[in-house]
């Protein structure tokens, strides 16, 4: 690098390349809510943000499958911004992960055929292994938000159950035509609901064999 050539510092750069991808991004999504997710959009919102290949590859080198993972690490920034500047301190969990819930698609609506056509993409079996990465990181960021600060096994089971919530909530609110959402919000209450009774069931399981020595000694874990 010559003397008068002005040092673009790691920050500065990474600022840069952040907002080209938010433009790409931001491109990108009018004509995935028609087309999907394909390379071709990717190329075409790369044009329309002034990304030249390149550096278009650099910032998504997995082409569309990269497109889509930064869509959904978007929306799940987006919707841990929001929720921290909601007091759920005095709220059940229950309510705090509903919110959290009904936040990530509230960001997501104006974005709703471009949602559809990304989880599409992600249900095909060769995109399963990126379709459960990123199901873990949003219902992580809405455990994390509500709270949780289990680092047992309760973390994994916790991240499991919401996985299935949220999972069958996205498919309803993708058939969902009203206005107010009305329709996803009480499916959503049945299937926290559902949750709720299987852990009051174990609960009641767990301490109704308690008073059985020979069945509690038989489910403890067996030493290796």
């Amino acid at each position: 690098m010559s003397e008068g050539t002005p040092k673009v510092s790691s920050d500065n750069a990474s600022a840069s390349d952040h907002a080209l991808k938010e433009a790409v991004l931001k491109a990108a999504l009018k004509d995935a809510a028609f087309d999907g997710f394909t390379d071709s959009v990717l190329a075409e919102a790369g044009k329309e943000a002034g990304a030249d290949p390149a550096v278009l590859a650099r910032l998504f080198p997995e082409g569309a499958l990269s497109l889509i993972e930064y869509f959904s690490t978007s929306i799940d920034e987006e919707m841990e911004k929001k929720l921290s500047t909601t007091d759920l301190s005095t709220r059940k969990i229950r309510e705090r992960i509903k919110i959290a819930v009904m936040t990530r698609l509230w960001l997501l609506e104006p974005h709703k055929e471009a949602a559809r056509r990304a989880a599409a993409t992600l249900t095909l079996p060769m995109h399963a292994g990126l379709g459960a990465k990123l199901m873990y990181r949003t219902v992580d960021a809405m455990w994390r938000a509500a709270g949780d600060t289990s680092t047992d096994f309760n973390f994994y089971t916790k991240r499991g159950i919401l996985a299935g919530v949220y999972g069958s909530v996205l498919v309803r609110w993708f058939s969902d035509t009203g206005e107010d959402g009305s329709a996803t919000e009480a499916f959503l209450d049945a299937r926290i609901e559902n949750v709720m009774q299987f852990e009051k069931f174990k609960a009641k399981a767990r301490e109704t064999f308690s008073h059985f020595p020979a069945f509690a000694a038989w489910t403890k874990p067996k030493a290796n």
